[in-house]
């Protein structure tokens, strides 16, 4: 996946920027810091800040190791048991987290976790390219087993969006189980392939696996281009900025887009994660 530049009064700005035009979540996109914006008298900020940004590639997520539950003492002759005390809690091995430094801790979703030591990215380097097409493939027959446990009527096909995007999509009669109220259904099952993913191959892959089921989602883009384009031309005639719900990175790259290609009006993102919006302002 290729670098996006993306620039903003704060990094934390610039960074949601960046979101919205790779219409990805913080948990699936990498970012590198360029420039930040220098303070001058008084607090205030001299400068933009200017960061790269770019959907991460999919990588195993790492196995917890198990503890070993045997007790002690069970290897003495024919297990009796030595004392009467009660067992001994198990330790949490889990490093303690490093101190705070008095700051409250960064809650929101996707922070940024602490950049990863040397030994990390040896780690991260010595695993395999995976090739996009077989993340594809995995997802694909994923979907047919989920399909066939549920004594479906469905069609699993697979197409390929652009170089970076495979889109899975399910066809058929009576699918609406698989969608769930709001596609919240269809959203854990998009969850439920990362994981699947992650179990059966040990490399990464540039880009993204999406999936659709009775074209829930390509219709959902087309009522919200349709809604967007709406909006802009109110406003457009009312010289009035109006501010949408608040929705998914996915929806605002798809309200980002479509307002890009009008004229008159222009888009910018405000709030945090998840209650993040666009609003649409006259230009």
């Amino acid at each position: 996946m290729e670098w996006v530049e993306i620039t903003g009064r704060t990094v934390e700005e610039a960074k949601d920027a960046a979101l919205d035009q790779l219409g990805v979540d913080t948990v699936d996109a990498e970012f590198e810091i360029l420039e930040e914006p220098s303070r001058g008298l008084f607090g205030k900020t001299k400068g933009q800040a200017r960061v790269r940004a770019r959907i991460a590639p999919t990588s195993p997520r790492p196995k917890v190791e198990r503890r070993d539950r045997r007790k002690k003492g069970s290897g003495n002759g024919g297990g009796r048991k030595q004392s009467q005390r009660p067992a001994t809690p198990a330790v949490d091995e889990t490093p303690a987290a490093p101190a705070s430094n008095g700051k409250r801790p960064d809650r929101r979703r996707g922070a940024q976790k602490a950049a990863p030591t040397e030994k990390e990215n040896t780690t991260v380097t010595d695993t395999v390219d995976v090739d996009l097409a077989e993340h594809t493939r995995i997802v694909t027959e994923f979907l047919d087993g989920l399909v066939d446990a549920f004594d479906l009527e469905g069609r699993v096909e697979a197409v390929s969006i652009d170089d970076d995007t495979s889109e899975v999509r399910v066809e058929g009669r009576d699918l609406g189980i698989l969608v769930g109220p709001k596609g919240n259904t269809l959203a854990a099952i998009q969850e439920l392939s990362r994981t699947v993913i992650h179990r059966k191959v040990s490399g990464t892959a540039a880009g993204r696996v999406r999936l659709d089921v009775a074209g829930y989602r390509q219709r959902r883009r087309e009522a919200l281009e349709r809604f967007t384009q709406g909006v802009a031309e109110e406003v457009r005639s009312s010289g009035l900025q109006k501010a949408l719900e608040p929705m998914g990175s996915a929806d605002r790259k798809v309200v980002h887009d479509t307002v890009n290609a009008l004229e008159g009006v222009s888009t910018i993102s405000e709030g945090d994660e998840p209650r993040r919006r666009v609003v649409i302002i006259p230009s």
